[in-house]
């Protein structure tokens, strides 16, 4: 049996760059991963750093985001990711390069106005346009536009190179990652922790959960129940495009996500629903959503229909059953703590702060009273009958 000061579990985005933040203040770190490091959800995702509010509910979603929980914690994540080259020494393909949330209906147009409020308390600059002057500052942009919100803070990194980059950072301050070591069991070990993957079995006061849409089933080996809601959504690629889009692109009523990345192709998300989910292999892209994501960016920016589908995939996300994320320590299990669910990518840098002020025992950096994983914990008989 190894030691170590903190084990996590998960090689994805937060797992990563809470192992960087952690090694960072001298802590003995051992990161373990099911697979391949930021091959899983972190690596299916779009990249998108999202700050302004953006639409509330996914396809298929039952419960709505609550925007004006999100936008401080936006505003947070934000100014970390400004520094994150800087401080990883690394590039990870970040352009703020801004981003527009389009309107086509006069209820979207008032929601366009109730999230400016929300974001002008938070701190972030957003400028309402109406459709002719959004289609001055972006020609891309389709007749149906009735209205969008400009923000400069809008933007995109490269999560293929964001998580690896983590990862480097955590192995050159002390890290230990280990590949292909699936978790097995996590279970009391005297005041802290024995987590088990294969033969291999390492001791730790504190253990942090961030695998994924697996994070219950982890906390299930350590005799935690939470109630999540694992999805998984759908992206699409097209070929590259010589016309450019500059600007990230969002429906603030549809679920809608439009970018160009640096390679030149256009990547199209927004939450739309895979054929199915499977936590056990690989979660199959749909035709339906295809067709209908697709055909809603034609209508926002009619230039897409000129350009040839490449791919469509789909990736697991850890959602929880209220559409809020999930971060901080088990009630009744010291040492355990847990982070994950909506905006993940977007919060990364946040969470990871969060996460090593929490083993510290310091206060976080923002307000996560709400967050914590007692909300996934109650009532769950009448839940489940």
């Amino acid at each position: 049996m190894t030691t170590a000061d903190v084990v996590i579990i998960g090689a994805g985005v937060l797992g990563a760059a809470a192992a960087s933040r952690l090694a960072r203040d001298g802590h003995r770190v051992v990161v373990l991963e099911r697979g391949a490091p930021g091959r899983e959800g972190s690596g299916t995702t779009a990249g998108n750093l999202h700050v302004q509010a953006v639409h509330t509910r996914r396809p298929g979603q039952a419960v709505p985001l609550d925007s004006a929980r999100f936008t401080p914690l936006q505003r947070a994540a934000s100014d970390l990711w400004q520094d994150v080259e800087d401080d990883l020494d690394a590039s990870v393909e970040l352009r703020r390069s801004g981003g527009f949330t389009v309107a086509e209906t006069p209820a979207q147009v008032r929601e366009l106005h109730d999230k400016q409020a929300w974001e002008n308390a938070a701190g972030i600059t957003t400028e309402i346009l109406d459709g002719d002057a959004a289609r001055a500052a972006l020609p891309q942009l389709g007749p149906s536009v009735a209205a969008a919100t400009w923000c400069p803070l809008d933007g995109y990194a490269n999560p293929l190179k964001v998580t690896p980059a983590y990862l480097g950072d955590a192995v050159r301050h002390g890290a230990e990652v280990v590949p292909f070591a699936p978790v097995t069991g996590v279970a009391r070990d005297g005041g802290g922790w024995r987590v088990t993957a294969g033969s291999r079995q390492v001791a730790a006061p504190v253990v942090i959960d961030v695998a994924g849409p697996w994070l219950h089933r982890i906390a299930a080996l350590a005799g935690i129940t939470l109630d999540l809601a694992p999805v998984a959504i759908q992206m699409h690629a097209t070929v590259r495009s010589p016309a450019g889009l500059p600007h990230l692109v969002q429906h603030i009523g549809e679920g809608l996500s439009v970018k160009q990345v640096s390679a030149g192709n256009l990547l199209v998300g927004g939450g739309w629903p895979a054929r199915r989910l499977n936590l056990d292999g690989r979660s199959d892209a749909g035709v339906d959503s295809m067709v209908g994501n697709m055909a809603l960016a034609v209508r926002i920016l009619p230039f897409v229909r000129g350009l040839r589908l490449l791919r469509a995939w789909a990736g697991p996300l850890a959602a929880t059953p209220d559409e809020m994320p999930v971060i901080g320590e088990v009630p009744g299990s010291p040492g355990f703590l847990v982070a994950g669910g909506t905006y993940a990518f977007t919060f990364a840098p946040l969470w990871a702060e969060t996460l090593r002020r929490l083993v510290a025992g310091a206060e976080p950096p923002v307000d996560i009273s709400d967050l914590g994983p007692e909300r996934l914990m109650q009532d769950l008989p009448e839940k489940k009958r």
